[in-house]
């Protein structure tokens, strides 16, 4: 299945999460639709379970696909299946460049990923689904660095992640160490994706 391309705010009332991460898309907290302020459906706990990894795979952007041999790489790792999964999204190299700030949102940051302005290690990288390992160096190249897009982005940036380290003379990141969970999305149950995938 291909990516989702629809209407995103649509999307983020039918989840119930802001998918823009500014919750411009939930000015309406409610589903979409003619009857979605009156909805009062009972949900399954399948229901719940299919929630929750929409949620999260609809936020970083994957197919399902992705999504899935993503999940089976948690699993085979130690520790809880379910964090390692959420720390394995959050150390993808376009939702990194996301959380720089050096775009406003994760479609934009694969956007510049995959076209060739990001580097790590000095090494130009076009792939948006690389992990990126702590103590890596996340760079932009050379002739990237004036783009109008980024420097916007920058500008209009909020907030810096603890794990993330920035030099703004080099225009560089450093991922200093993996996040741990509470730094991570509180939105999530990440143990319902686990029961999801374990049926």
């Amino acid at each position: 299945m291909a990516r989702y391309t629809g209407p995103k705010f649509k999307l983020s009332r039918r989840l119930g999460i802001s998918l823009l991460g500014n919750g411009k898309d939930l000015k309406r907290p409610f589903p979409p639709g003619q009857h979605g302020a009156n909805q009062r459906r009972k949900v399954s706990e399948y229901g719940k379970q299919l929630l929750e990894k929409q949620k999260l795979r609809h936020m970083y952007g994957l197919n399902e696909t992705q999504f899935r041999n993503l999940f089976d790489r948690a699993s085979a790792m130690k520790g809880k299946a379910g964090e390692n999964f959420m720390f394995l999204l959050e150390s993808r190299l376009d939702n990194l460049v996301y959380r720089l700030g050096w775009s406003n949102s994760r479609p934009g940051a694969r956007q510049l990923v995959s076209h060739g302005h990001v580097t790590v290690n000095g090494k130009k990288v076009d792939i948006a689904s690389y992990t990126v390992q702590p103590g890596d160096v996340i760079g932009l190249r050379e002739r990237s660095r004036g783009l109008k897009t980024i420097k916007e982005a920058i500008e209009g940036r909020h907030h810096l992640p603890t794990y993330l380290d920035f030099n703004a003379a080099a225009m560089e990141g450093k991922y200093v160490r993996l996040p741990s969970r509470d730094e991570l999305s509180q939105e999530i149950d990440e143990k319902q994706i686990v029961e999801f995938y374990n049926r």
